[in-house]
């Protein structure tokens, strides 16, 4: 049986700020953590990015032609508040606005990120990043003013991109964290802070802004134990309730874990959960649930070293799955994996599902006449949206299908040799070249799909 896409399916990108925008010092936006972070040899610096600031109506313009209706972006703190705190930047909240309205005048439905990683530099120089609840009420402020100013527009909002990362090893790196010990309790009072901030924005849009929807954002990968020794399977278990389930129950319920609580109490962590920020908390609800998917992994529990909290087992116990092909990042290609994930999420939440970043990585380069002929990237997405069909026809309620980065841009890392877009950006990781942008073989294929609403692929 074809299994038909609802009508008003959202089909569309993903980007940060950092990863597209450049202008990092132009118009009165202030430094971020990432503005000072210099080239390495294998990663650009994040001066320019794709110049998306100067040059939106042209990606604009792509987007529209392959049928988007849906584009997620993030605010870039620091330029509508240079320091994080005190006065907000008018030019900065301008070029916001004019986003807004090309992306409506192109029919094109936006929804706002309000963090993804680039903490102003201020904030993590004065005050540690997200481990202070300064931060965590600077935060609210910038949020609050944002919604103020674009919520009669923007309907969809998220307020931190996967926000289950702030449970393991990199959320201090993408809280802004700058100095101290990386101890246990740090990362404890940081992902704690970050599920604060959350819960005051999605009370406060609930209170005050009906008509706009919020939801959780988690990076989500499928995990398979390695073998069939229950202790394997015993981390898998255990490592997803700490890392996603913890906070998908902080996102539906407003509830910790009790799991996570028992851990936290009996390792001197339980100072953390200050009553009355739990009393915030446990009014968070969400209208839908994100995350972004790329692959998956498989985790030997013999190699997690005796004594290893819960929330560091996956750094040390994936292997690779001899089932799976990968990318030459070592990313696995799973859509199976995409498809258990959105059954997961639907069956444990009962809320609409929304895939909003799903793509692959690959390692190309333009000869300046012919189109780069990447039919691997049109495989990756075929499959994952077989999948994602799939899922609709068991019964989830899955709302649209976002790639990440389909113009190409720096990768997370800022390495501009990976490349997850239907649309090729000239430059290298050290020469910005013309900065033209390219369709690719995958370009067509996708417009094609979603200008049938997903039934020719």
């Amino acid at each position: 049986m074809m299994i038909k896409l609802p009508n008003n399916f959202f089909w569309g990108n993903s980007t940060s700020s950092m990863q597209t925008e450049g202008a990092f010092d132009l118009d009165g936006k202030g430094p971020s953590v990432y503005d000072v972070r210099p080239a390495q040899k294998d990663a650009s610096d994040w001066k320019v990015a794709i110049d998306a600031y100067h040059r939106y109506p042209e990606d604009i313009a792509l987007m529209k032609d392959l049928g988007m209706n849906f584009y997620r972006f993030q605010i870039s703190w620091s330029r509508v508040q240079p320091k994080g705190e005190g006065e907000f930047n008018q030019k900065g909240i301008k070029f916001y606005h004019d986003l807004i309205d090309q992306l409506l005048k192109a029919g094109i439905q936006p929804m706002i990120c309000l963090y993804h990683f680039d903490m102003p530099l201020n904030q993590a120089n004065k005050y540690n990043g997200f481990i202070s609840k300064t931060v965590v009420d600077n935060f609210v402020i910038y949020a609050k003013k944002m919604i103020q100013e674009f919520g009669d527009q923007v309907k969809y909002w998220l307020t931190f991109n996967e926000q289950n990362l702030y449970s393991s090893g990199g959320g201090f790196d993408y809280s802004g964290y700058q100095q101290g010990e990386r101890s246990l309790h740090d990362l404890y009072q940081i992902q704690h802070n970050v599920a604060l901030a959350h819960a005051k924005i999605a009370n406060y849009i609930h209170e005050f802004f009906p008509g706009i929807q919020i939801g959780g954002m988690q990076a989500l990968h499928e995990l398979y134990p390695a073998t069939t020794n229950p202790k394997d399977q015993q981390v898998v278990r255990k490592y997803k309730e700490f890392t996603t389930y913890n906070l998908l129950q902080l996102f539906t319920t407003g509830e910790y874990s009790k799991e996570v609580v028992a851990f936290m109490k009996e390792n001197h962590l339980d100072d953390i959960l200050d009553p009355n920020d739990l009393a915030q908390i446990s009014k968070t609800r969400s209208d839908f649930i994100s995350f972004s998917y790329y692959t998956s992994a498989a985790l030997d529990s013999t190699k997690v070293p005796v004594g290893t909290p819960p929330n560091y087992w996956a750094d040390y116990s994936k292997v690779p799955n001899h089932y799976l092909n990968a990318n030459e990042w070592g990313w696995e290609i799973d859509p199976t994996g995409f498809y258990n994930v959105i059954m997961d999420l639907s069956n444990r939440t009962r809320l609409p599902i929304f895939p909003v970043e799903n793509g692959i990585g690959v390692r190309e380069s333009w000869d300046g006449k012919h189109e780069i002929n990447d039919q691997y990237r049109i495989k990756y997405h075929r499959e994952h949206l077989e999948a994602l069909k799939d899922a609709i026809q068991d019964g989830a309620n899955v709302i649209g299908y976002l790639g990440w980065g389909l113009i190409d841009i720096p990768s997370s890392q800022g390495n501009v040799d990976k490349r997850y877009g239907v649309v090729y950006v000239n430059r290298t990781n050290h020469d910005l070249l013309d900065l033209k942008r390219i369709p690719k073989e995958s370009y067509h294929w996708l417009k094609q799909v979603i200008h049938t609403n997903g039934e020719v692929m």
